[in-house]
């Protein structure tokens, strides 16, 4: 469960691993110093333009993040397959500017709780993305549904950083 994107001068790889039968990390590097990486996951108008899977035939119609420790999201989608848009929505209960963030993901009782820390190493930030669910169930599911996008979306972050980090 690991896919790899070829670059011109490196390849950047997202490795996507069950840890355990309740968690999930995603680890990637990106050719960008970690403010810039840190902006993309925390400025909704940025997080808008790669968090959604193209291949996904998903549109995020709405984006509501006050990205604080007690703050809250709210994400909306619309899919055509669908008659109503599906809103996904938690608490952020860590916020670390340039370091870390850690989320709930309420809506339902199945939610992982996210948590994202970013390293920088010679102006590359290393991303790992850790998620635990309650149930192993749970990340069947999610591992045969949403996590099955990120490394695409992984992938579209890279290539937004690209445009920024110039």
């Amino acid at each position: 469960m690991t896919q790899a994107k070829e670059g011109s001068a490196a390849v950047n790889q997202t490795a996507v691993n069950r840890k355990s039968d309740r968690e999930l990390v995603v680890t990637r590097t990106f050719d960008a110093p970690v403010h810039i990486v840190f902006e993309a996951w925390s400025k909704p108008d940025l997080f808008k333009l790669w968090w959604v899977p193209k291949s996904a035939g998903m549109s995020l119609v709405s984006c509501d993040m006050d990205i604080r420790t007690g703050g809250t999201y709210r994400l909306v989608f619309r899919h055509p397959a669908f008659d109503q848009p599906m809103a996904f929505f938690g608490t952020y209960k860590e916020v670390t500017p340039d370091k870390r963030l850690v989320w709930t993901n309420e809506e339902s009782d199945q939610g992982a709780v996210t948590t994202v820390t970013f390293e920088e190493h010679a102006g590359k930030t290393l991303v790992t993305l850790h998620e635990i669910y309650p149930t192993s169930a749970a990340l069947d599911e999610a591992i045969a549904g949403s996590a099955e996008g990120l490394p695409e979306q992984f992938a579209q972050l890279d290539e937004l950083l690209a445009g920024r980090a110039a």
